[in-house]
């Protein structure tokens, strides 16, 4: 009798595999890899810890990038309703771009920066759309910190909504467990800007593991405890407002702020309702979660999947000034103000908004994701482009090839 392997269970069989390889340690009894050990029990399977430990690596990453539903438990963000159709107007990439003082041809870049998919809107239209490494318009992929933008857009439906009535109340009104620690007396603004001083350096080095890997380590691989819970405790490091340092729990804090005030509702749930079925997608997008059904969240500093042209509606209802099918989703207000550089004395070559990258200050900005996902939008040429990566843990050359691509991008006018 034969039998068939569903495309989770394959994609399990798949990872494992790699995963003793790359552990190599192929024997009767797999083991914790040493990070691992130690601390409290999960009830993670082991094979399933040492691989999302392993996510990340370059040997598997183009395949676990867009697999996140075989290795985490998973909440639906559902799209209902009509599809926000997208005109096409097909081109090849007839342009070139200059990086390290070399000419590329931009059908050349794809392979160069690790492209798991690319896709051009011009003026509100498809001119490229392009899928590799066996993925599909199907394929839903991980954004990482790109959900901090998407977070971004929940917050500004929350405010006008008026379940959070100023971006300049204190936090920790809403979050009455945040008070006696770092969060303490902070505002939403700065938590949206990240300049909320608290004693969180984004650094993960796990063989050392400080605040950020030891939290990464125990609430998203081991689920063991909840990713934003660390809040509660954090010490402060600079005063309110002051210092900008990117963190990864602020956006977390927010995700909390609003799963408090959607009464008694959950982020996927609030997401569905005022985004993702507003805006028309095609496809149900996800959050990984950080916990067990009952208990875990929604990642929202890094956790949302989406396909390759969902993704896009999102970045062109952001250049449409929060306008989607048919519907004003943001106010036109939000989008410039939470795209405009907080510090524009100090923002180039990038600076930073209300969870959104600033490039420069010519009006382009872009949602960025860890190892190359990108929700670029430059409202100067009409244009929005995304790239779903997986570029290699610390790749430089890449992300800088990518920011030369996508300036090109820009100004290419197709005929």
């Amino acid at each position: 009798m034969k039998v068939r392997l569903s495309k989770r269970i394959a994609v399990f069989v798949i990872l494992a595999c790699t995963s003793l390889t790359l552990l190599g340690r192929a024997t009767a009894q797999q083991a914790l890899r040493p990070q691992l050990a130690g601390g409290l029990v999960s009830d993670v399977p082991i094979g399933i810890q040492n691989l999302r430990f392993a996510m990340l690596d370059a040997e598997i990453n183009a395949l676990t990038f867009r697999s996140m539903d075989a290795l985490f438990t998973t909440r639906t963000v559902a799209r209902s309703g009509s599809v926000w159709q997208l005109p096409r107007d097909d081109h090849a990439l007839d342009f070139d771009y200059q990086y390290d003082g070399k000419t590329f041809q931009a059908n050349q870049f794809l392979d160069r920066s690790y492209t798991n998919a690319l896709l051009i809107l011009k003026n509100g239209k498809i001119v490229f759309e392009k899928y590799l490494n066996e993925s599909s318009d199907r394929t839903r992929f991980m954004g990482f910190s790109m959900t901090k933008s998407i977070t971004s857009m929940l917050i500004g439906c929350a405010l006008a909504e008026r379940r959070i009535k100023s971006l300049d109340e204190r936090i920790d009104i809403y979050l009455p467990e945040l008070k006696g620690g770092g969060y303490e007396g902070v505002t939403i603004r700065q938590v949206m800007q990240m300049r909320s001083g608290v004693d969180y350096e984004e650094r993960y080095d796990f063989q050392n593991p400080g605040v950020a890997a030891r939290n990464h380590i125990d609430a998203l691989v081991k689920n063991v405890v909840r990713f934003a819970d660390v809040a509660r405790s954090i010490e402060r490091k600079h005063p309110p407002g002051e210092v900008f340092q990117y963190k990864t729990l602020d956006t977390a804090v927010l995700g909390l702020l609003l799963e408090r005030v959607s009464d008694g509702s959950n982020l996927a749930a609030y997401m569905a309702k005022h985004l993702w079925e507003p805006i028309g997608a095609e496809s149900d997008g996800f959050f990984i979660m950080d916990g067990a059904p009952g208990v875990g969240r929604e990642f929202s500093g890094a956790g949302f999947n989406a396909t390759l042209r969902d993704f896009a509606r999102l970045g062109l209802m952001m250049l449409n000034k929060g306008a989607a099918n048919g519907h004003q989703i943001l106010s036109s207000e939000w989008v410039t103000e939470s795209t405009r550089p907080t510090d524009p004395a100090h923002s180039e070559p990038r600076g930073y908004g209300y969870q959104w990258w600033t490039i420069g200050n010519e009006g382009a900005y872009t949602a960025l994701g860890l190892q190359g996902q990108y929700i670029f939008v430059d409202p100067a040429t009409h244009t929005v482009v995304v790239k779903l990566s997986y570029f290699p843990p610390g790749e430089k050359r890449a992300s800088d090839e990518t920011v030369a691509f996508l300036k090109a991008a820009s100004a290419w006018q197709p005929h």
